[in-house]
């Protein structure tokens, strides 16, 4: 695969990648505290304690590639055909931090800079609000706040400290997100200690395996728990070929109808609308991590071809041949465009 990568459109569609991250030094050095003092988590301290202190090449590239949101980060659209980036705090957040204070202190700071850095490059970045879901009612006003900056949906790193979307006292970040009409991303991040077991040893906990087995868990919750029937337009995207959901789907709908007629869990009840029906009206799937032409056609056979939107996942990342991968898909012409540029141009809103 050798063929230039140019912005512009001239294969026909624009490149628009949405689940890029990026990160604040005061994030990153709040991440370093939590594992000096004992405080973070197994999955933490695997992740950021390795990220965050290696001087490994990788690990300062990511760190270096994570902190600009300036003319690195735009050299490096430029030099894989990437005309827009769809640009959220990187995972988890502020989410693992145990003062809610201080955490919503911090991502109302990098949600502050986000805006300005979009508003410096407005033809080629694109915001998510990032949220502090240890105050749920402060998070859904941090939402309409990143409405009014001008975000164009709604980023969450999984769990809360072990603790799900699908939990009642969420709700009003929810109730947001039907008063904005934006959509929610729900991004991986390291299991937490009750799930972990024997993953780190095996050295499985991160983007290889456990991210998304632990993120699929998360939107199959939601799933199972109504949230669709509760709230019919919302829309939720998840990366990395749909955390593998489409590829198990039918077992999945299956084994939960079967679950649901046996009476076994008290939590499984009869959905208005069955778990196909949501993955092809109110879930979205990415192609962030999963540059691989069997498994994207699978998302789009499985889901529709509306359902399916490309992303690259800078810096973690960052290979010119797999922006060409998606550029040399057998799938339409239309199929493509919808892919590449159109369905993330409706979904948030561009």
């Amino acid at each position: 695969m050798t063929h230039e990568l140019k912005t512009g459109g001239d294969r026909g569609y624009l490149r628009i990648a949405t689940e890029e991250a990026f990160a604040t030094r005061e994030q990153i050095d709040a991440y370093l505290r939590m594992v000096a003092d004992g405080s973070a988590d197994k999955g933490m301290t695997s992740l950021w304690g390795f990220y965050a202190r290696s001087p490994s090449e990788r690990a300062t590239e990511i760190i270096d590639r994570l902190l600009d949101l300036g003319d690195r980060r735009i050299a490096d659209m430029d030099a894989t055909g990437i005309d827009v980036a769809i640009l959220s705090l990187t995972s988890p957040g502020v989410q693992p931090l145990t003062d809610a204070d201080e955490a919503k202190a911090m991502v109302t700071r990098a949600n502050d800079y986000l805006a300005e850095r979009c508003a410096a490059h407005p033809t080629r970045f694109v915001g998510m609000t990032s949220i502090a879901p240890q105050d749920p009612a402060w998070s859904a006003a941090e939402i309409r706040r990143g409405a009014d900056l001008g975000f164009r949906g709604v980023m969450v790193n999984s769990h809360t400290q072990g603790h799900y979307l699908d939990e009642p006292q969420f709700d009003p970040i929810f109730r947001a997100l039907a008063d904005t009409g934006q959509p929610l991303y729900i991004h991986p991040q390291t299991l937490p200690d009750a799930y972990i077991g024997g993953m780190i040893d095996a050295g499985l906990d991160g983007a290889i395996f456990g991210f998304g087995v632990e993120t699929g868990m998360h939107l199959l919750r939601l799933i199972t728990t109504g949230i669709f029937d509760r709230y019919p337009d919302l829309q939720i995207a998840v990366g990395h070929g749909g955390e593998a959901i489409p590829y198990w789907l039918y077992r999945i709908d299956y084994m939960h109808k079967a679950g649901v007629r046996s009476e076994r869990y008290d939590r499984l009840k009869p959905l208005k609308k069955d778990i196909v029906t949501c993955l092809r009206e109110n879930v979205l799937a990415t192609t962030s991590g999963l540059p691989f032409a069997p498994a994207i056609k699978l998302m789009i056979e499985v889901m529709g071809e509306d359902r399916v939107m490309y992303a690259m996942d800078y810096p973690y990342e960052y290979v010119p041949d797999e922006v060409r991968t998606h550029d040399l898909l057998d799938i339409s012409d239309a199929a493509k465009k919808k892919l590449m540029q159109t369905n993330a141009e409706r979904v948030f809103g561009l």
